[in-house]
């Protein structure tokens, strides 16, 4: 035996969507009902284990075979049950270097993450049956007790034997579509460094990190303490039944003299600034309500193992444009960033349970518990956190790629990217909290803004007005910084040519030390690292100002698989976050003898022994990979009892 293709169906009564799947195997009730495979693309067969059929030998002993490989779409979910089933205990799970998965084979190819979608777009002969998300719900969830079905909490083969014969045809087709699509992507196999990168974060989700349980549970409280207060002051204020509802809130507001049309948090921002005594209270106090600084807590204790560490939080390829990682369950990527300064001493009195006290020092209780969120993240007993985080990756890497020098010469210096951005743009020197001080911000907005071909829009939707600039300066500001980085904007337009050659006329052409072609109706952009970017179908379309453009199908903003399309500037959006994810994995490869716990954005975390040194690891962090000669990089960092934002 070679490889080993496999599909599970399983139950549990822990709502795997709330929880992942290391929490959702937990329960004492979960159990495996069915087994599919192949072994090397034979027929499937599929095992009943519900109605009491064994799963032969040697197929149970290819699972903890190292030199059987095992397929599976969305393999994580298979080997995590998987090693439940064989007794594997909370935080020991089958190693993940023999398992290969579809799914993420599929991304690296652009294509959706579901396998109904990826057999849809490729067209694929036999593909994913449709009565399965019904079937699961009947079969693979608590049901509702009622009359009718005698009570139950559960429904069992016996209790639909025509449903429960149709299941096990979808497990069988399940494992026949995986293959199906194995076999269509044979031509464009995945490099061995992007299975062994797929391994390693494998290794980081099944390590999990530690969690403060007894800081969680007080907040939760607190937070329904605190909300129970600030409804009641609103009610007492307002006189309305539920002050609440937006509706009701709109009215009120209205019937006082202050009109609009929505209560989201810029418009009540906006609001605030003009409206008197009795109105400005209670929109504060309704912005306090509208912090949903509970949910992540409540996500960690739907999340949160036996051994109180939570796991699965990072999905590999999240992001199937770039390859970058996106976030599971608690979700990582959008942690409420920390601005107290004694973070600690409120910690220390949230985790107390003294209400009164935070009340009273911090007056917005719902802000502060939004701002120990990450504080909850702590390491285990005898071990702190290293923190390293690149420095402006992303404007390192557009500069390398671009050879924009004066950029680069900042780098090298380590000085201030956003100083020397608007003292190019503006022709004086600027200083941090100095000289021409003030121009800094412009400089920030305009480096975060502009960098992907981005204009007076995209300054907008960065809060330029909000930081005090006019909508008379931002066209100036557009030219000032694209007539101080010209290689950056020339990047651009070459990338444009670039992809519009290998579209249009299947040319293979290579600049900036990138790679552009287009085959087997997949334009490949390939990376300085050797990874490809996929874009599906390519053609030549229109955009909406009447010229020529690049289009492709991809996920777009609705989540739904449509046309989409693009340009230079897009393009190399794509290719800066792309290389910025491959150094990202360059330096977690480098650290992986570390205990590696979680990496958010640029950011690796350590669980580390007190003697580990953080100079040491800031500097293994910021050595340039191989592939990537005169780029200039550095990691800072800081050690700490808690996870924080320095």
């Amino acid at each position: 035996m070679k490889t080993l293709s496999i599909d599970i169906e399983t139950y549990s009564d822990v709502p795997l969507q709330k929880t992942g799947v290391y929490r959702y195997v937990e329960s004492p009730n979960f159990e495996i009902l069915l087994f599919a495979y192949s072994v090397d693309s034979q027929p499937v067969q599929v095992i009943d284990l519900a109605c009491g059929e064994q799963i032969p030998k040697e197929v149970l002993l290819a699972l903890e075979d190292e030199a059987v490989i095992k397929w599976a779409f969305n393999a994580s979910f298979e080997r995590i049950c998987l090693s439940r089933f064989l007794g594997y205990p909370t935080g020991e799970y089958l190693e993940p270097d023999s398992w290969r998965c579809s799914m993420i084979w599929a991304a690296t190819m652009g294509l959706p993450l579901s396998l109904e979608g990826v057999g849809a777009v490729l067209g694929l002969e036999k593909q994913k049956l449709s009565e399965g998300k019904d079937l699961i719900k009947y079969f693979c969830q608590p049901c509702v007790p009622t009359k009718t079905n005698g009570q139950r909490t559960r429904n069992r083969p016996f209790h639909a034997p025509d449903k429960w014969a149709m299941f096990k045809k979808y497990n069988i087709r399940d494992v026949e579509t995986e293959m199906g699509i194995q076999q269509r992507l044979a031509k464009f196999p995945v490099p061995a460094q992007v299975w062994d990168e797929y391994h390693m974060d494998q290794e980081i989700n099944d390590r999990g990190v530690r969690l403060d349980m007894e800081l969680v549970a007080a907040a939760i409280e607190m937070d329904t303490r605190s909300r129970t207060e600030l409804t009641e002051t609103m009610k007492g204020i307002t006189e309305l039944e539920n002050p609440n509802s937006v509706q009701q809130m709109k009215a009120w507001l209205s019937d006082n003299g202050l009109e609009t049309d929505t209560l989201g948090k810029k418009a009540v921002a906006e609001l605030l600034k003009s409206a008197p005594p009795k109105l400005s209270q209670v929109l504060t106090l309704r912005q306090q309500l509208a912090k949903s600084s509970v949910r992540k807590y409540q996500a960690m204790e739907k999340t949160v193992c036996a051994d109180g560490r939570a796991r699965g939080m990072f999905q590999f390829y999240g992001a199937n444009r770039t390859g970058r990682f996106s976030g599971r369950n608690i979700q990582l990527q959008n942690l409420p960033q920390n601005h107290l300064s004694d973070l600690a001493e409120a910690r220390s009195l949230v985790r107390s349970g003294n209400f009164e006290a935070v009340e009273l020092l911090y007056e917005d209780v719902p802000d502060t518990l939004s701002q120990l969120i990450r504080t909850a993240f702590i390491p285990r007993e005898g071990t702190q956190f290293l923190v390293a985080d690149f420095s402006a990756i992303e404007a390192r890497v557009i500069a390398w790629f671009a050879g924009e020098k004066w950029r680069q010469d900042v780098f090298a210096k380590g000085g201030d990217i956003y100083c020397a951005s608007a003292s190019q743009m503006f022709k004086v020197p600027v200083e941090k909290h100095g000289i021409n001080g003030h121009l800094r911000q412009k400089g920030k907005i305009a480096e975060l803004a502009l960098g992907y071909g981005g204009s007076v829009g995209a300054l907008k939707s960065m809060g330029a007005l909000d930081m005090g600039l006019t909508e008379e300066e931002l066209p100036p500001l557009v030219d000032a910084w694209r007539q101080s980085n010209p290689n950056i904007v020339k990047f651009w337009w070459d990338v444009d040519h670039a992809v519009m050659e290998a579209v249009k006329f299947k040319h293979t052409t290579s600049d900036y030390g990138l790679t552009f072609s287009c085959r087997s109706g997949m334009l490949f952009i390939t990376l300085p690292s050797g990874r490809k970017l996929a874009y599906v179908k390519p053609k030549i379309g229109t955009n909406k100002f009447g010229g020529q453009c690049i289009t492709y199908e991809g996920v777009g903003g609705t989540k739904k698989w449509e046309r989409l399309d693009s340009y230079g500037p897009k393009f190399v959006e794509n290719i800066v976050q792309a290389t910025a994810r491959d150094i990202l994995c360059y330096a977690m490869q480098t650290l992986r003898c570390c205990s590696i716990v979680m990496h958010i954005h640029d950011e690796v975390v350590i669980e580390a022994d007190p003697r580990m040194s953080l100079d040491a690891v800031c500097e293994q962090m910021g050595r340039t990979p191989p592939w990537a000669k005169g780029l200039l990089l550095r990691a800072d960092g800081y050690e700490t009892p808690f996870y924080k934002k320095d």
